[in-house]
């Protein structure tokens, strides 16, 4: 039997870390706040959302989602309305301008990342390229148990 060489889970997380402070850095389009793009994000990606729901899906506090939903509607990336189903509840969703700086944004995170790539050797790219479906995967893992991820 073929030995599987471990895994050094606190190296792979520091690099990710590192990658993802080094994205947050990168001139990306839209003065928003990491908690403000990933907010919008989440609505582009996963439709409109009850204000309590993306608060817990972000995990920031209801009254933090209040402020930072109302900055973001402000903006205009963003809009509020009430659920048809029980007008108490406020239902967040993506305007127009707020999924097109959201595909603005992903399109210059990844003209950041194939510069990166580019200079990499030709292995260390095909290494990256065959773990993206098991990143993937483990991102599908935590998206449906969020507690214990």
């Amino acid at each position: 039997m073929e030995s599987q060489p471990s895994l050094d889970v606190a190296r792979l997380g520091s690099a990710l870390d590192r990658l993802t402070r080094l994205l947050r850095r990168s001139s990306l389009p839209g003065d928003l706040s990491p908690a403000a793009a990933s907010t919008l994000y989440t609505l582009v990606t996963t439709g409109p959302a009850r204000l309590t729901a993306l608060a817990a899906a972000e995990h920031v506090s209801q009254p933090a989602m209040t402020q930072l939903v109302a900055r973001l509607e402000a903006a205009g990336l963003v809009a509020r309305g009430a659920d048809p189903d029980d007008g108490r509840v406020v239902i967040v969703s993506a305007t127009d301008a707020g999924r097109d700086l959201s595909l603005a944004r992903r399109a210059a995170r990844g003209e950041v990342l194939a510069t990166l790539l580019g200079r990499l050797p030709r292995d260390q790219r095909d290494a990256i390229a065959a773990a993206v479906p098991a990143l993937e995967g483990l991102v599908a893992l935590g998206d449906a148990d969020p507690g214990r991820a």
